[in-house]
């Protein structure tokens, strides 16, 4: 069950903030100032805060920097300021939402829901490697050790990062088209085998080791 906690000084809202996000399966933290939030903030770890910037002792902004400054948890802020400026400072600011007051609940629980599953995405790696060949998302390069590989083209540079994305498992020729080719794959066999052949050649070219292995009858793996 996620945690979340609810900074809110107003004790009306902080309550039936509390009430929806317990009805909705989340488990919640309630403060009614900024000096609570910063002590709930050290003892206990949040999935994500909902945070007022009017509180009492220590305001919102400062609870915000605080955060930020520890980490990357999920901060919408709940604001009655509704001008761009505002706006734009929070995001800018490090807010990762706001919400308008008066707000609608479904609003809230939307924009969690929202916000929750951006934070669970895994960061994509950008570099994969395998034995001595290593794929650079960034730079769109392939290496065997210090020796780029020349001329890949988009096809085979995107069949050889999906079988370093899993790298023991046999792919069909149908699953590898469609990925590297985004479109459906028709049963033609040909442009496949040929582009296979081209890595194997340039490759080879760099080294005497085998990368792509033919499992026949089913497709290709990474040579193991």
């Amino acid at each position: 069950m996620k945690n979340i906690l609810i900074v809110e000084d107003d004790t009306n809202i902080n309550n039936l903030l509390k009430e929806a996000l317990t009805k909705s399966g989340y488990s919640c933290d309630q403060a009614f100032s900024g000096t609570e939030a910063g002590l709930l903030l050290k003892m206990n770890a949040y999935a994500l805060v909902l945070l007022d910037l009017m509180l009492p002792g220590i305001s919102g902004k400062e609870v915000l920097t605080q955060i930020r400054e520890k980490g990357s948890i999920p901060v919408i802020v709940l604001t009655a300021k509704d001008g761009l400026d505002e706006k734009v400072t929070l995001l800018t600011s490090g807010a990762d939402d706001y919400i308008t007051k008066p707000f609608e609940i479904q609003e809230v629980l939307a924009r969690i829901q929202v916000q929750l599953r951006h934070a669970s995405k895994e960061p994509e790696e950008h570099i994969l490697s395998f034995r001595d060949l290593t794929l650079n998302r960034d730079t769109f390069q392939v290496r065997i050790g210090q020796e780029v590989l020349p001329k890949i083209t988009k096809q085979e540079f995107a069949i050889l990062e999906l079988l370093l994305k899993h790298q023991k498992q046999v792919f069909s020729k149908e699953d590898i088209f469609e990925y590297a080719w985004k479109e459906p794959y028709m049963g033609e066999t040909k442009t496949l085998d040929v582009h296979i052949s081209n890595i194997r050649k340039k490759i080879k070219a760099v080294t005497e080791e085998e990368y792509i292995e033919t499992v026949w009858g089913i497709g290709y793996r990474l040579h193991t």
